[in-house]
């Protein structure tokens, strides 16, 4: 078993903070890379050494494979750690990796291909046993066989493209004649968004509930759950506010799920972290939806519960190490996290700008993901998201009363946030009640 020494960390912002310190307290160097907009962030302060990487533009610093490379081979690094966004699910970036004699801290790059295609990999869970929505076979060919398939599965239906997320590329369609011009626009920005206009079909299901299991599968064939999150709480399908446990299950349909996706992991060979992501009907029937072959935003909340650190376990897998067995694995309490972004908290319109004040709360289990600080310049480059609050508590109603605790401590000045909407939903009944929705934020 090779141990690795020195890992360079492909990203920026709270998460390039975070995996610094996990590497820095197994023991490991971490390096940092940033573009010449992220020349004063934080997470430079506390790698062992950092390397500029290009301008501003993503497509010039943390898109860019050959300076990252660069970067890894000058600073003698032996593995790359992704975090989320940018190349963490670029096949291209793990075959160079590879090429190079690198490790990527991730999945192999057949088991990414296999999970990336939306339409082929809902294929490859109904070989595995996994519960999926009625819909194509696979990857629409044009807006005659969409039509024919949405009188056979019924409306309404829902149109996805193969490549897409984040609800870019996504249509609901109610009625027949609202389909082709549904279909264009939906195959017209799935090609802007990801250079890829295929779309597939699926039927809708009505008011969700968006329940997502973390998985590791390591070397060895073994693999574990790190509980369920629930990621209801969406605008526009960008998540919000994400817990865990997901209070909604019942201990019979919890245990099924987690058994499915630990069964789907072995099934696929999958190494390293993941997320397999299913939609709930109302009467708690899950169906996948996607996997995530990378860490998630979210994750945090499942460290709370388990008291394990993720990142550190990618580490762990990725230089051969075996997983612990699923006994192991005690989930305590409720944790929930709030994302914070620099955005209008009505509007969500993004609020770049300099932070001019910036006190973060404390407390017991309370913890403040971020990369921002006072007199800190908030670019309008790169995502709004400047932080993660997440708390634990001993169930559902005592976290959310420290997390409306910790979001009134909570002070940015200078900029625009959405602690403020986050404030709101601590107080709002339908939240404390569990009685929302994908769809609750769009009922408003």
């Amino acid at each position: 078993m090779a141990q690795l020494q020195k890992i360079l960390v492909a990203n920026r912002g709270e998460i390039a903070l975070r995996a610094i310190r996990s590497i820095k307290e197994m023991g490991k160097q971490a390096i940092a890379v940033y573009s010449k907009a992220d020349k004063d962030a934080l997470y430079l302060k506390y790698a062992d050494a950092s390397i500029c990487i290009g301008e501003a533009p993503s497509s010039q610093s943390y898109l860019n494979i050959p300076s990252i490379i660069s970067a890894a081979e000058i600073s003698g690094c032996d593995a790359i750690f992704p975090g989320y966004g940018f190349l963490s699910e670029n096949q291209s970036f793990v075959e160079i990796c590879r090429h190079h004699d690198i490790k990527f801290i991730g999945p192999s790059v057949e088991t990414m291909v296999l999970m990336s295609d939306k339409s082929k990999a809902k294929e490859v869970m109904k070989k595995a046993g996994v519960p999926v929505i009625l819909g194509s076979e696979g990857a629409l060919q044009n807006i005659a066989q969409a039509k024919k398939l949405a009188k056979e599965i019924t409306y309404p239906v829902i149109i996805k493209a193969s490549a897409g997320g984040g609800g870019r590329g996504m249509r609901v369609v109610e009625h027949e004649e609202e389909l082709e011009k549904n279909f264009l626009s939906a195959e017209s920005e799935a090609l802007n968004a990801f250079g890829d206009g295929t779309l597939y079909m699926e039927k809708y299901i009505k008011n969700p509930r968006h329940i997502e299991v973390q998985v590791i599968g390591d070397s060895f064939g073994n693999a574990i759950s790190i509980g369920e999150r629930d990621c209801s709480l969406q605008r526009r399908h960008q998540k919000l506010i994400e817990e865990s446990p997901a209070a909604i299950l019942d201990e019979k349909t919890r245990k099924n799920l987690h058994e499915v996706a630990i069964k789907a992991t072995q099934f696929i060979g999958y190494e390293n972290a993941g997320t397999f992501e299913f939609l709930l009907d109302a009467d708690n029937n899950f169906y996948f939806m996607e996997m995530n072959t990378r860490l998630q935003v979210e994750h945090c909340v499942s460290e709370m519960v388990s008291g394990l650190d993720i990142i550190e376990w990618m580490i762990r897998v990725a230089q051969g190490e075996a997983l612990p067995s699923q006994e192991q694995i005690v989930l305590k309490g409720h944790a929930i996290e709030c994302r914070i972004t620099a955005e209008d908290p009505i509007k969500f319109i993004p609020s770049p700008g300099k932070i001019t004040k910036y006190i973060i709360p404390g407390g017991r289990n309370v913890r403040m993901d971020s990369h921002v600080y006072q007199d800190y310049v908030v670019s309008p480059t790169y995502d709004s998201m400047i932080g993660k609050l997440i708390v634990w508590g001993e169930d559902r109603t005592r976290a959310i009363a420290k997390m409306k605790n910790a979001l009134s401590e909570l002070q940015i000045e200078g900029i625009k946030t959405v602690r403020d909407f986050h404030l709101k939903m601590m107080d709002n009944q339908d939240f404390i009640n569990n009685n929302f929705d994908t769809n609750y934020l769009s009922r408003f």
